[in-house]
């Protein structure tokens, strides 16, 4: 069990699905750790991007003292769109409190979360928000997420009802009820008559399932006897640190309900910053970077964790490439506002300023050797994209600049320039979270942007094959101009690109001069009757003229584009439109809604199944038109509480439906 004034900060995330009052009750904590300081309302979502929102868009950090221990608080955004903002946090974290709403219909909010959490192996306590306007009960809740969560959840608290609203709960490991009062800490009261049996079904029932992990408490249970305190704390503790149970408590974090008694019972309970050390593969003093960010004239933040002793400011880091860098300039963060300091204990989250190459979720060493992190974020696949340039063309330089920022410190986005289409796309993980780049982009950086949709890149083939000659003949003084060539053009199988063959005999066409008609052939692709690159054909030289004076490279290479862009006139040409292969995952109950949708946007369903390790959940696998992608999560999220996601990759090319034709 962690011992009171030790040192070491322990770091607690609260993490849940928008709307269950992660920010408040961070904002409660802040309270209750110094009673009448309303400093909490001025810590949590201070961006204006958060504010007009009204709900966290980025990590909010903050510190604070109760009964002489130290914590980290990590606010973690809780749309899935904004999500990557925390995933380098969360295997930081020494205890992760799930918020949840008291709602059983909303339970499913809370798989994504939890799921990670099972994955990192980060332990985790349930507290239920807003339990003084809950209409359903503590247990129809608790019945609903039993299924998803991969720990028993065991209830620590009973609730006490004046008449049918909650106001107090019993302490089922303490064995003590106690009321809510506004404003004020909650009043010990004794256990009514009423509630005994209540109270000692569900103390027993917490009891059986602490003893499926220890055996002796097994036995004092079926020998009837009582079992001490300290072993019923011991195996809470235990349990909890060692991810075996998830325990829940509740209360109401705009009231300030339960959340003293949820910080008396995390102040024993809460894990060391070790173990989240030895989780990451922090060695030695260093640490872990949760997130970057640019800070105006201050250059740029790493906002981390600190291991294994104390770092001070100036000290020499080894960063993983084997880079060395000088930590300038150390920071305490408490919201908004950055404090310096001299040094950083063990645990705390603290601000390095000048470490420019640092990353989310790398470790940076104290000493010599450069270390390798084991839980390293993956990259999020990429959902939603626009094309994006400077309204002023004064901006261009700072805008790739500004958006190589945005890339750099937001894991959830990414950049991609396309060459063909001549768009620099921004990806991220949502229409709402793109938008919020670009309102970051105009604040922070000054740069306003126009947007458009991502081009998609069509492309043609032809239906039937044809003869055509290409004559270029230009006589203006001096050496003209003259080639000519005759060629056959085929179709070929879906897949097979380009292939050209010379079939000239007799030096129709001088052998220096063929392959000026390969790439003639080749130019007069890349923009077909259709206006888009032609592929799948084959195209055969077969006869062609020369002249002893005129004829050249140019000449004959003019004349291959001229023979493939009017053969290709009579070859019967189609648009081709990309196809990707999607995975989609949603929750089993909204299955029928995505096949409809998919099917809505001219997808082909291939097959669906269970989603591995998520029970109730469903993998649906289709092939849909890239252009169809686009806007597809936006859909996604509308049709499952904001639950959906997918995964795409590009398989093939297909004939496009006429009216998409007729559309390009």
């Amino acid at each position: 069990m962690p011992h009171a004034q030790d040192g070491k900060v322990r770091a607690l995330g609260l993490v849940g699905p928008t709307g269950g009052g992660k920010t408040t009750l961070m904002e409660a904590l802040l309270t209750a750790s110094s009673p009448g300081d309303k400093r909490g309302e001025k810590v949590g979502d201070t961006s204006p991007e958060a504010k007009a929102r009204a709900h966290s868009v980025e990590l909010n950090l903050a510190n604070f003292t109760f009964m002489g221990e130290r914590y980290a608080v990590i606010d973690c955004p809780g749309a899935l769109e904004f999500s990557a903002e925390a995933d380098a946090s969360l295997a930081a974290l020494d205890l992760a409190i799930v918020v949840a709403e008291p709602e059983a219909a909303k339970a499913v909010l809370l798989q994504p979360v939890l799921r990670e959490l099972e994955r990192l192996g980060v332990p985790r306590a349930l507290f239920v928000n807003k339990m003084d306007q809950a209409k359903g009960s503590l247990q129809e809740l608790l019945d609903a997420l039993a299924p998803i969560s991969a720990a028993p959840l065991v209830a620590r608290q009973l609730p006490i009802y004046d008449r049918e609203k909650v106001s107090g709960f019993i302490d089922l490991a303490l064995e003590r009820a106690f009321v809510w009062r506004a404003g004020q800490p909650s009043e010990r009261v004794e256990i009514g008559a009423d509630m005994a049996d209540a109270e000692a079904q569900a103390r027993f029932h917490m009891l059986e399932q602490l003893a499926d992990f220890d055996d002796e408490l097994m036995e004092q249970l079926l020998s009837d006897v009582t079992p001490s305190q300290d072993l019923v704390f011991a195996d809470l503790v235990r349990d909890m640190n060692e991810g075996l149970i998830t325990p829940v408590f509740f209360g109401s974090a705009l009231n300030g309900f339960g959340v003293r008694r949820l910080l008396k019972a995390l102040r024993h309970e809460t894990p060391a910053p070790e173990r989240a050390a030895e989780r990451l593969g922090v060695q030695g003093v260093g640490a872990y970077v949760l997130k970057t960010s640019y800070a105006g004239q201050a250059g740029k933040l790493a906002y981390a964790r600190v291991f294994g002793g104390k770092l001070a400011d100036g000290a020499d880091l080894t960063l993983p490439g084997g880079e060395r860098s000088r930590v300038g300039g150390l920071f305490a963060i408490q919201g908004a506002a950055l404090k310096k300091l001299a040094a950083a204990e063990v645990g705390e989250v603290v601000a390095i300023g000048k470490v420019e190459t640092a990353q989310a979720g790398q470790i940076l060493s104290a000493g010599p050797s450069a270390q390798a992190g084991r839980m390293a974020p993956a990259k999020r696949p990429p959902l939603f994209a626009v094309a994006v340039s400077a309204k002023s063309r004064n901006d261009d330089v700072r805008l790739s600049g500004a958006l190589l920022r945005l890339v750099d410190e937001d894991p959830g986005l990414s950049l991609h320039h396309d060459a063909e289409a001549r768009q620099v796309l921004l990806h991220g993980q949502g229409e709402g979270h793109v938008r919020l780049a670009l309102e970051r982009l105009k604040r922070r950086f000054g740069v306003d942007v126009a947007t458009e949709r991502p081009k998609t890149p069509y492309r043609e083939t032809i239906t039937k094959g044809a003869t055509q000659r290409g004559r270029h003949k230009k006589q203006s003084g001096g050496h003209g101009q003259f080639g000519d060539v005759l060629i056959e053009i085929k179709p070929m199988p879906r897949g097979s690109g380009f292939s050209f063959e010379s079939k000239i005999t007799g030096g129709a066409v001088p052998k220096q001069w063929i392959p000026a008609v390969e790439q003639g052939v080749r130019d007069g692709l890349t923009k077909g009757p259709l206006g888009f690159p032609v592929i799948d054909l084959h195209v055969t030289l077969t006869d062609g003229s020369w002249h002893s004076v005129d004829s050249s490279e140019m000449a004959f290479r003019t004349a291959g584009r001229i023979a493939i862009e009017e053969g290709l006139k009579a070859c019967g040409p189609i648009l081709l439109e990309p196809i990707e292969k999607l995975t989609v995952f949603t929750p089993a109950t909204a299955m029928s809604n995505i096949n409809s949708a998919l099917s809505a946007r001219r997808g082909q369903i291939l097959g669906f199944g269970p989603r591995q390790d998520w029970p109730g959940w469903e993998a649906i696998e289709a092939y849909l038109p890239q252009d169809e992608c686009v806007e597809l999560i936006a859909e996604l999220r509308s049709l499952t509480q904001g639950l959906g996601a997918f995964e795409a990759s590009f398989d093939h090319m297909a004939e496009s439906h006429r009216s998409v034709e007729a559309r390009v």
